[in-house]
């Protein structure tokens, strides 16, 4: 007679996910930590969230987030059922349970690189995610280069194709957030 060791796979929920106290996300049913980020893009995120902080601030617009805001989605393609962007806006209502995560994509995701995040590799990367947002339902994408002082918009309507923005420009996420606009200086300051 054989033994046979056998071997116990745990699929993570998003209720373990609640409990993890870095940033992290659920794919597969593995809880995937993010490494922290830089000086540079923090600023640069942060910079955003405040601005779309202020534009929320209107009654009925909506919710600004910062970047440990987790958003559970049903199951998709790729096995991912959360997403914690760097900043962010959600439109919907808020949760049944106010310490629980959002249950819905938010509307408008921002991505901001960090150092790991050039080269082909990251980029495959990236693309794999923006497709997961817009398969959840997600309406917009910035993916923010802060060494670039760019930011490129994607869109739910043609999700390869971008609208690049730059220095000296006004930057939207229309028609995710509605009016709001930011100025790229400003971001990249």
């Amino acid at each position: 007679m054989s033994a046979v060791a056998s071997i116990q796979l745990v699929r993570f929920t998003i209720d373990d996910l609640l409990r993890v106290p870095e940033k992290a996300e659920l794919i597969r049913g593995k809880i995937v930590k993010s490494m922290p980020t830089g000086f540079r893009p923090n600023i640069v995120a942060g910079r955003i969230f405040r601005s779309l902080a202020d534009y929320s601030d209107i009654p009925g617009r909506g919710f600004a987030f910062t970047d440990r805001m987790g958003f559970a989605v049903p199951e998709l393609t790729s096995g991912r059922e959360s997403f914690s962007p760097d900043a962010s806006f959600y439109s919907g209502p808020a949760p049944a349970k106010p310490m629980k995560f959002v249950l819905a994509p938010p509307d408008f995701a921002v991505e901001v690189r960090s150092e790991g995040d050039y080269g082909a590799a990251a980029e495959r990367e990236m693309a794999a995610k923006r497709e997961d947002y817009f398969e959840a339902g997600t309406v917009v994408v910035w993916d923010v280069d802060p060494e670039s002082g760019t930011i490129r918009k994607y869109s739910w309507a043609d999700p390869t194709a971008f609208v690049m923005f730059a220095t000296g420009e006004l930057a939207d996420a229309e028609p995710a957030a509605p009016g709001w606009t930011v100025a790229v200086d400003r971001i990249m300051a």
